[in-house]
């Protein structure tokens, strides 16, 4: 199984996410808190910007624009890890 490794310096945490579970979902199992709400992708209480590494989306268009997909902004609670480069989130 992929095991992709996230970093977050605003919070001083590192965690891993496998295959199938979103980036929501591997920071709760790794016991770190995003803030979340709808977790479908809508609220954007999840919120932050990707600066490194690469994502996939369990829907088609998340609740962001064009512009904050390009400028790195994602929605942790739908996307995915993906390529091979480990992940770092920055909180806005």
């Amino acid at each position: 199984m992929t095991e992709w490794h996230i970093r977050c310096p605003d919070l001083e945490a590192e965690w891993a996410a496998v295959e199938g579970e979103s980036l929501l979902e591997s920071a709760e199992r790794a016991g770190i808190e995003l803030l979340s709400s709808c977790r479908n992708g809508t609220c954007r209480t999840c919120m932050c910007r990707l600066m490194a590494g690469e994502v996939r989306y369990r829907i088609e268009w998340p609740g962001l624009s064009r512009e904050e997909k390009t400028e790195g902004w994602v929605l942790p609670c739908v996307a995915e890890a993906a390529g091979e480069a480990p992940l770092l989130l920055a909180l806005y």
